[in-house]
């Protein structure tokens, strides 16, 4: 069986194939890095939506986000029922739920291009879905909380492409690798006038994002800051048993001791295996000696508030943060914004919690930071601070991050095992550091730890699984992108337009026949 054949969207393989395309593209992400799947699978795509029917293309690019998202995040499983201890079939169920809805922004992507788009040519393949893939995938990032994990623009942490990311953010980048995938199908179906220009645009977005890459955007605005990233290495099943409560702060006291005199000490989230309001004189001790050695420190806590009138709480009266306490100058707090469904609040009445309960299932509910919080400030720098997957809203990020002049992101992803998981969220932190152009200090519980620079670069990076400190050294800048200053606004507009405009020649190619 020919190729040409074996792509048409109306064959009976066809299903397969958009399935094993959309797992092909998870294996762009790292901890893979084979990036030119990211260009190739949305190619293989495009081709095959190439003369469908609605329904049928709508099919064709659920599967194709059945592949990528089974394929790519297949270690919720791995959270929710080897670490969470929900049963088997409830993991499955929130695992398959979760894929089908991904899945289906792919679906609306193939119905509305075989509904409404060009039957072919430039204005489909060039514009029409590059630009609808590129409004959904920023759709896709905030719409029901939002889940922005394997945007297509995170492939590219690794090449040229990524000095787009200054410019105009994680979905420029999409943009530019979707206009690649699109020029390979108008290099294969194009006429020939379509095709020279398909190879020029296969050939230019490389040289324009080196000289992209090669821009400072932002400027130093101090000396060098010693950073130490205190890795606990807790096995996740043993963190929070009683019995392992005192070995756990024990370590986080006698690994911090070693790097006191640094002058900012970072542990990652919720590091402590108690609420901070039972560990004050613990903290309180910690907090003493930093300050005698000129040190900050920026520990991830879990904290009880009373709660406020009206605010949802398990115990209605005491409200739960997922926090941040940074211990410098002044004694202050982050609070976790973005919380993860099913993980950090269950989306449903509380008379379902309840049940939940009753069977022994685990779960929590936090209540969310404010959505803007300022800058953290300590060591002489201004932190802009994110908890665990917070880091992938780059939208809500960016206010406080115009203020800051470094990033910091503590995670704690043992809740995945050894799965990509932890390389994907790195990933994501790399980029946001792209965007920014500031460093990046990340500490997590058992990996990734590590510190990240302007341009993406991982410059310090403490082992896997295994207790460690690591020390490393930043420099402070401030400044703004283009894309901390406008957001995702451009992007939106330039995709609204093209968009309108593949639509506008749809419809004039219908007249033509009529």
């Amino acid at each position: 069986m020919s190729p040409e054949s074996l792509l048409r969207g109306e064959s009976a393989a066809s299903p397969l194939i958009a399935g094993l395309a959309g797992a092909a593209l998870a294996l762009a992400f790292a901890p893979f890095g084979l990036w030119p799947f990211a260009v190739l699978a949305p190619a293989v795509l495009f081709v095959l939506l190439q003369d469908c029917a609605p329904r049928r293309a709508g099919w064709l690019g659920f599967c194709f986000g059945i592949g990528t998202f089974a394929a790519g995040t297949y270690w919720l499983y791995v959270s929710i029922h080897g670490f969470g201890k929900a049963p088997v079939w409830l993991a499955l169920g929130l695992m398959a739920a979760l894929v089908a809805v991904m899945a289906l922004y792919g679906a609306l992507l193939g119905y509305v291009a075989a509904r409404w788009l060009p039957a072919r040519g430039v204005s489909r393949w060039l514009v029409g879905l590059p630009a609808l893939w590129v409004l959904l995938e920023w759709l896709r990032g905030w719409f029901l909380s939002g889940f922005g994990w394997l945007s297509l623009g995170y492939s590219q942490t690794d090449t040229w492409l990524a000095g787009f990311a200054p410019l105009g953010g994680i979905h420029l980048v999409s943009l530019v690798v979707l206009l690649l995938a699109g020029s390979l199908v108008a290099l294969w179906r194009g006429t020939p006038g379509e095709r020279r220009f398909a190879v020029l645009l296969l050939v230019l977005p490389w040289p324009v994002g080196a000289a992209l890459d090669r821009l400072a955007w932002t400027q130093p605005v101090g000396s060098p800051v010693g950073v130490a990233i205190v890795q606990g290495a807790i096995p996740q099943d043993q963190k929070w048993l009683d019995s392992n409560r005192e070995t756990t702060l024990r370590r986080y006291r006698d690994l911090t001791l070693q790097v006191l005199g640094t002058p900012l000490v970072v542990w990652p989230e919720a590091a402590a295996p108690d609420l901070a309001n039972n560990i004050v004189p613990y903290l309180r001790d910690l907090a003493r000696a930093a300050e005698a050695q000129r040190s900050a420190l920026l520990l991830g806590l879990i904290r009880a508030e009373p709660a406020a009138e009206g605010e949802p709480s398990d115990l209605d009266e005491l409200a739960y943060f997922n926090s941040l306490l940074a211990f410098g100058e002044d004694v202050t707090w982050y609070d976790k914004h973005h919380l993860v469904p099913f993980g950090e609040f269950f989306p449903v009445p509380k008379t379902v919690r309840r049940w939940l309960r009753l069977m022994s299932l685990p779960y929590s509910d936090f209540t969310r930071g404010a959505a803007v919080q300022p800058p953290l400030q300590l060591a002489g720098l201004k932190l802009s601070a994110s908890i665990c997957y917070e880091d992938a809203y780059p939208t809500t990020q960016r206010v406080t991050v115009l203020a800051s002049t470094a990033l910091v992101n503590v995670t704690n992803d043992a809740w995945f095992g050894r799965s990509t998981a932890r390389y994907q969220h790195l990933q994501i932190s790399r980029m946001r550091a792209i965007e920014a152009r500031r460093f990046m200090v990340r500490a997590a519980n058992d990996g990734v730890s590590a510190v990240i620079d302007p341009q993406g670069r991982i410059v310090a990076q403490a082992p896997e699984y295994q207790a460690a400190v690591l020390r490393a050294q930043i420099t402070p800048r401030s400044g703004a992108t283009p894309y901390l200053q406008t957001g995702n606004l451009p992007i939106l507009l330039l995709g609204a337009a093209g968009l309108l405009f593949s639509l506008w020649s749809a419809y004039r190619q219908r007249l033509r026949v009529l």
